[in-house]
């Protein structure tokens, strides 16, 4: 304090004091730093402290986890479906080939596939369940690097010469089988007899297994070739339909009128994002919504950096006079109060910025450690979809929530601060 008090006398001397001068960051340090007699206010600041470190990382870990979600997700969508899905209307789509063809010549473009499309009950050792069979060329299936980059055993060679099936590795867990075994398909489309229509029952070997990563198409999709699937679904030189690859899949809004000009016949054309409108939309709205929610955590840590300085306002009430008498300015002791509490939000907050990141560069391994000593499965495949948790961090995101968290830091500074600039010296050392 005797420092503090010949500085300010310095100052005074040699005229206005600058602002954030040397002695007012000093005071401001001392202040952090708690005596015997300051300890359960410096317990508050350090509950403040704390407070925003920990709603910060959160703010942070939480929105990288859901725009990883997200991302993944759209990902293994895009990465099966089409940009842009082209169904017939008023007649079977059995001229595919020269659809498909004007479509691919348009510019945005990548590639085009046609498919024939239906369910199926698949049935192996270990039990049977409903799944989607879908019927493809082998060189559109090579097309898909979610596909043909991620099979764990067998190969995709001569796949259309062949009668073989490409699964899933959830299917296959699910079925008992391996590369090599055969599994049952039975369809209701099958024949038509004198008795009605009998469902098509019919063996077929796994070719290859591939792991995508979502438990989705992992667990429920087999592709077929596509001459074998046409004659199990007695649909014989027709397709169910033809997805569209583009360059920018949020372009598609653009591309959909060039792609129903080009298609040159009836046909309806739907785009990813309408087709999974409700998903996506939802998704959306829990980020916003969880955003809000956790941003109140960081609030409620500003609002104890109030309290603590308020409290350190009213018991420093007569080394303030004293800086008063001795030529400290208003400014001057605002500015001390200001850098000691902001110091506590910036601090927390750089803090939080370094748990939340350290926190997504490890969350898959963090998720997998409390997964083994709960013995718990913390991100079901079955629930999410996704096989690993996720964690993406957007650049503007995470700024906007360190600057939130330092300017609410501030704000919560300004009032304690004005209140002990406000102070009369005379009334606080009246009865010292």
């Amino acid at each position: 304090m005797k420092a503090a008090a010949k500085a300010t006398a310095k100052s005074a001397k040699s005229g206005e004091t600058p602002m954030f001068a040397g002695f007012e960051w000093m005071l401001a340090g001392r202040y952090l730093r708690s005596r015997r007699r300051e300890a359960f206010i410096s317990v508050i600041a350090g509950f403040s402290f704390v407070g925003i470190m920990l709603g910060v990382a959160t703010l942070i870990i939480v929105m990288a986890v859901m725009n990883g979600f997200r991302g993944e997700l759209l990902s293994k969508i895009l990465g099966i479906n089409g940009h842009l899905l082209i169904q017939p209307i008023g007649s079977e789509l059995d001229d595919y080939d020269a659809v498909a063809a004007r479509i691919e010549n348009l510019e945005g473009v990548t590639f085009t596939l046609p498919f024939v499309e239906g369910q199926a009950l698949v049935s192996g050792p270990s039990g049977a369940f409903g799944a989607l069979v879908r019927g493809v060329r082998e060189t559109d299936l090579r097309r898909l690097p979610l596909v043909s980059d991620t099979v764990t055993s067998g190969t995709f060679e001569n796949f259309d010469s062949s009668t073989g099936l490409a699964i899933g590795t959830r299917m296959a867990r699910q079925l008992g089988v391996s590369v090599g075994d055969t599994i049952t398909l039975v369809s209701p489309r099958g024949n038509v007899t004198a008795l009605g229509v009998t469902p098509r029952v019919k063996g077929y070997p796994i070719k290859a297994i591939f792991e995508i990563g979502m438990s989705e198409y992992d667990g429920t999709i087999a592709f077929m070739p596509l001459s074998e699937a046409q004659l199990y679904f007695n649909q014989e030189g027709i397709v169910t339909g033809i997805e569209v690859f583009t360059d920018d899949p949020d372009s598609v809004g653009r591309m959909r009128e060039l792609v129903e000009e080009g298609a040159g016949r009836p046909a309806f054309v739907s785009d990813w994002r309408s087709r999974n409108m409700t998903f996506f939309s939802a998704l959306e709205v829990e980020r916003n919504v969880m955003f809000l929610i956790l941003t109140l955590i960081v609030l409620v840590a500003a609002l104890n950096i109030i309290s603590g300085m308020t409290m350190l306002v009213k018991d420093k009430g007569r080394d303030i006079a004293i800086l008063r008498t001795m030529g400290a300015t208003r400014g001057a002791v605002m500015r001390i109060f200001v850098i000691t509490g902001a110091s506590i939000g910036i601090v927390g907050t750089l803090a939080g910025f370094a748990l939340g990141l350290v926190v997504c560069l490890n969350v898959e391994s963090i998720r997998q450690g409390i997964s083994w000593m709960t013995s718990t499965e913390l991100f079901s495949p079955e629930l999410y979809f996704l096989s690993r948790l996720p964690a993406d961090m957007d650049t503007g995101e995470t700024i906007t929530v360190v600057v939130m968290a330092m300017v609410l830091s501030l704000l919560a500074t300004l009032y304690p601060a004005w209140r002990a600039a406000r102070l009369d010296p005379v009334e606080a050392l009246r009865y010292e």
